[in-house]
């Protein structure tokens, strides 16, 4: 049988992100210069270099087993893929925008009009659904220019901070979808069980990167209220100290949440608080 194939972005950021979190999974590989291939060192797994938006049609077609890429690449593509497991990165929105002094106020008020867009896909299916007709403008690249030109009307792209649409004097009217980075698998994949441990070793990653590992002393007379501020996943780890009046206490705690729940236990009288950073885990 041969090696499961894995689809890789090739360049870019999603490429680095990608690179990163496949190490940290215990799937460690080196790529030559320029090598569309590499063997990975500690299973039957070889990696695929490909473009980003590429990697569904090619897991769609057989030509890789997996892959990761971008979610609305995916939506785009319009391919049967399984999608395996969201990363937690790279989010951002697909929207409609308009100019700022347009009077329309949802996507039936732009039925006819220009909408220029990479995503002609999604952006027709939208408009489709919603009862309202376009003249697609398909273009590939940046498109916020595309209203200031006098090409469109309104544009359909990706949406991280808005500041780019503040530049160019646009707003959002609607939202198309959210999207993320994500694991991808061809449904009629072989090796299943081989794709079940990946899937897992990544998973363990993306968890570990949503928690930390707080620990810290509390009079055993505020135990019962500090476990409430930190249940952990299941329950808390609670240890005796010499001391009998205190214990010691270990949860994981979304990172997120770290700072604010920190100072609940410093009000509730606990020292000693420490934060340990989770690589990698499982639950």
């Amino acid at each position: 049988m041969q090696n499961f194939r894995f689809g890789v972005p090739s360049k870019g950021r999603l490429s680095e992100i990608s690179g990163e979190l496949l190490k940290q999974a215990g799937l460690s590989f080196r790529r030559q210069e320029r090598s569309l291939f590499a063997r990975v060192r500690e299973l039957p797994i070889d990696m695929t270099f490909l473009r980003t938006e590429d990697i569904p049609i090619l897991c769609a077609e057989g030509a890789i087993d997996m892959g990761i890429t971008g979610g609305d690449l995916v939506a785009e593509a319009g391919v049967d893929v399984a999608t395996r497991l969201d990363l937690g990165v790279g989010a951002c929105r697909l929207s409609i925008c308009v100019p700022e002094s347009s009077p329309a106020k949802s996507v039936r008020d732009l039925s006819g009009a220009r909408v220029a867009t990479s995503f002609p896909h999604v952006t027709q299916s939208y408009f489709k659904q919603h009862g309202s007709d376009l003249h697609l403008v398909n273009l590939s690249g940046s498109v916020e220019v595309m209203i200031a030109l006098g090409v469109a009307d309104a544009i359909v792209d990706l949406v991280e901070t808005g500041s780019t649409l503040a530049a160019n004097q646009l707003r959002v009217l609607e939202d198309i979808g959210q999207y993320q980075t994500v694991v991808i698998q061809n449904p009629a994949c072989e090796q299943g069980e081989l794709a079940d441990r990946i899937v897992r070793r990544l998973e363990g990653v993306v968890i570990a990167r949503s928690y930390s590992l707080l620990e810290y002393n509390v009079p055993r007379s505020k135990l019962k209220e500090a476990e409430q501020v930190t249940p952990g996943f299941n329950s808390p780890t609670v240890s005796a100290l010499e001391d009998a009046d205190w214990c010691a206490v270990r949860a994981m705690v979304k990172r997120k949440e770290m700072i604010e729940i920190m100072e609940k236990l410093e009000a509730l009288g606990a020292s000693a608080i420490l934060e340990t950073q989770i690589t990698n885990c499982r639950l």
